[in-house]
């Protein structure tokens, strides 16, 4: 292409994303990242979600509590990572620890096929690995971009999620037949070491490019190749010293109760309409697409020009106050075509808008929270939210003469959840303004 033709080019691009100079580089790389990782787990993650089902929707709280717990043994690994290599290194080395895993998993699968505690262990590790895995990259997305860059950039960086959850489940239905359930494994690992490569590119990149306010701060070059320091336990103290971080933990509580009411209907539901196991990864894999298409198109044209105009609160609150709809419509009419709009609606409006709004939130605190307090409740407090809501569901379930009080409560929660997040995003625009005073 001549240089005539490019340069018109590249600002139609460039105006089309919302990009400034020099950023389309570090724009493929996190999209990169997230694609590759995304891609892998959503490969795997219908067969947990089979495999969750099969264990008896009745156990699915025994599941969630085994998460919680494998999380609070996983958390104090990763803090003493974390405390002892760079913070360019702590993707790498954690991601290749999973990948280890992944191979582990495919070599017992390959030995015990059939067997129902492999099968629940897994589903436990992959629940633990998502979360911890998917806030890592997070981290690194928080550490390398300035509070600015990220209302223009994070959702369209969280583009690649989607893409990858749009092709993982294609993938899986392709491969499992020629490869097993264990090259699949195989093949996840391979993507999540990529993944990891292109994130050691990103603060690479960053290393080229410093913004005007970081010469001599943390976010320098010579800080980022230094260990964070503290002990394992210090994002769990972080957080419970601060106002700020405790209403992220509160968010985040409330954002997995509503969640998990959703997921326990949802297995109610897809077990009740459709019994073969086939057909239920199927129902499962249309769903996860359906959602990631919707997000992906909102992520790429609308979220980052709804932050920068009206700030991350709107981003924290319009799908709780759907969701809030949503509960009360599924209280009047509890049938799975309200319950698929409902679920296709929070999801997406999830991933495209509620996490990349959240993950603004730590631009604006110091290195060692965007990774370990960050990490604290993108994980033991997310899923203590899960196994808490979790057996709250349940003992409503056994309530039969009130099917709907569930749903209700529900609600309740998600007006809270809406509530939190006003508050957040003024809180976050507070923080911002020292930032944007020091790069004008």
């Amino acid at each position: 292409m001549s240089t005539s033709l490019a340069s018109p080019l590249l600002r139609v691009v460039a105006r089309l994303f919302n990009l400034k100079p020099g950023e389309a580089p570090a724009v493929l790389a996190g999209l990169l990242m997230f694609f590759l990782l995304f891609a892998g787990y959503f490969m795997l993650r219908p067969v947990r979600e089979t495999m969750g089902v099969a264990g008896g929707v009745n156990n699915l709280q025994w599941l969630f509590t085994g998460t919680f717990v494998a999380t609070l043994v996983a958390l104090p690994l990763f803090g003493w990572l974390a405390s002892r290599v760079s913070r360019r290194r702590i993707v790498p080395w954690s991601y290749g620890f999973f990948v280890l895993n992944l191979l582990g998993f495919a070599a017992a699968m390959l030995l015990w096929p059939d067997s129902i505690w492999a099968g629940r262990t897994f589903y436990i590790w992959l629940s633990v690995f998502n979360l911890l895995a998917i806030s890592l990259a997070w981290s690194v997305l928080a550490d390398v971009f300035a509070s600015g860059e990220a209302k223009r950039l994070f959702a369209l960086i969280a583009g690649g999620a989607s893409l990858g959850g749009l092709v993982g489940p294609i993938l899986g239905t392709l491969l499992v037949a020629p490869l097993g359930h264990a090259g699949l494994l195989v093949l996840a690992a391979l993507l999540l070491a990529a993944s990891a490569g292109a994130g050691v590119w990103l603060h690479g990149w960053r290393d080229r490019h410093p913004p005007a306010a970081t010469a001599d701060d943390e976010g320098s070059r010579e800080q980022r190749r230094k260990p964070l320091g503290g002990n394992p336990f210090a994002g769990a103290v972080a957080v419970f010293k601060s106002p700020y971080l405790l209403g992220i933990a509160l968010f985040v509580v409330l954002l997995a109760s509503a969640n998990t009411f959703l997921y326990f209907e949802q297995a109610r539901m897809v077990a009740e309409y459709f019994p073969d196991r086939t057909r239920q990864t199927q129902v499962f894999g249309l769903i996860d697409t359906i959602v990631q298409t919707l997000a992906i198109l909102t992520q790429l044209f609308l979220t980052g020009r709804i932050a920068q105009r009206l700030g991350v609160g709107v981003l924290l609150v319009a799908v709780p106050l759907v969701v809030a709809v949503g509960f009360l419509w599924l209280a009047l009419a509890p049938v799975f075509a309200v319950f698929v709009v409902v679920m296709v609606v929070r999801r997406a409006g999830e991933y495209a808008l509620v996490r990349p709004g959240r993950e603004m939130l730590y631009t604006v605190v110091p290195a060692e929270q965007k990774y370990k307090a960050k990490n604290f409740i993108d994980t033991v407090v997310y899923r203590g939210g899960d196994a808490i809501s979790g057996w709250v569901k349940r003992g409503l379930d056994l309530l039969g003469e009130h099917p709907s009080l569930a749903m209700f409560i529900g609600a309740v929660l998600a007006l809270a959840w809406a509530g939190v997040g006003v508050g957040l995003g003024r809180a976050q625009r507070r923080r911002e303004r020292p930032q944007d005073d020091a790069q004008r």
